[in-house]
């Protein structure tokens, strides 16, 4: 436990094992700058049912994740499962190598572990978007469809819910597999300034249409039916090659590209549906599946993440 600080925050940080194995230094640093910022309590968890105690006794402490992707997304499901989600005050320090730590590329985080700690204590909270699916789980940096196997650093969606300048996880595949920063943020770090809506939006079509196809081509074209808000946008008799999914202003962006030449088919709804034979999707850089049918429901400010200032 540490000195109190001036401002009387106080921590819940869970040290995700695998952070320990992975870059045990990072960890140690990530830990040090913490504990001499705030009121810290360290958990360091052997498994997800450690991780499930340690948060539901978090009592008023803002929990931090130490960790990569999934630390993240293990703690984020846990809360929403709880249905705690929307009053838990989250914050988190990426550790791991790219593209286990694409997401925090998309929601804004540092990958340093220094600055990223930083954040933590100097940043301030923000509302995101997610898509939550029908079997309870969540995807915070987007998903398509199917998952492009081939691939280990098969590009990704816009980020769900992120509104700052970054690329999406994957999106811009670096030398590791995940998302570069490149195109508009420059440097990669996870802490360029706010932007506009309608530029987010641009970005977004640019990225679905010159992303995925300009580095790697579209998986074999499967045969799905996908509806927004009950609204038929592709059926079976079709072929498609890509469907990809994410959280824009509060919306279930999709856009389903029919083949590499066509122009793609956009729409906004609450929820979206993609049915068809057995098929496997890419969310959050994890492949999932396989399923018959998957409805993704968008969910407004559905979280609170700690971000860098400015």
């Amino acid at each position: 436990m540490s000195a109190a600080d001036p401002t009387g925050a106080q921590l819940l940080v869970v040290i995700d094992p695998a952070a320990r194995r992975v870059d045990g230094e990072s960890t140690r640093i990530a830990r040090d700058v913490l504990c001499a910022g705030a009121v810290a309590k360290i958990c360091l968890p052997n498994g997800p049912e450690e991780v499930a105690r340690a948060v539901a006794r978090r009592g008023r402490r803002r929990t931090v994740v130490i960790g990569d992707d999934r630390a993240l997304l293990r703690v984020v499901g846990l809360l929403h499962r709880r249905r705690e989600l929307a009053v838990a005050p989250l914050a988190w320090v990426p550790v791991g190598a790219l593209p286990a730590v694409s997401v925090a590329r998309v929601l804004g985080v540092p990958l340093s572990a220094v600055a990223a700690a930083r954040a933590v204590l100097d940043g301030v909270e923000r509302r995101l978007g997610l898509l939550a699916d029908d079997s309870d789980g969540v995807v915070l940096g987007g998903l398509w469809v199917p998952a492009g196997a081939t691939h280990r650093n098969t590009p990704g969606p816009p980020a769900a819910g992120a509104r700052r300048g970054r690329a999406p996880a994957g999106a811009e595949a670096g030398p590791a597999g995940g998302g570069s920063g490149g195109g508009d943020g420059g440097g990669g770090v996870g802490h360029q300034s706010w932007w506009s809506p309608a530029a987010r939006t641009a970005r977004t079509a640019l990225t679905m249409l010159s992303g995925p196809g300009g580095r790697h081509p579209l998986p074999s074209c499967t045969r799905l039916r996908v509806e927004a808000d009950g609204v038929l946008l592709a059926d079976l008799d079709r072929p498609v090659g890509r469907v990809a999914v994410s959280a824009v202003e509060g919306l279930a962006e999709v856009v389903v590209q029919q083949r590499s030449g066509d122009e793609p088919v956009r729409a906004r709804a609450r929820a979206v549906t993609v049915s068809g034979p057995d098929f496997r999707y890419r969310a959050d850089n994890r492949i999932r599946g396989p399923v018959r049918t998957r409805t993704w429901t968008a969910h407004p400010e559905a979280w609170r993440l700690t971000l860098p200032r400015g």
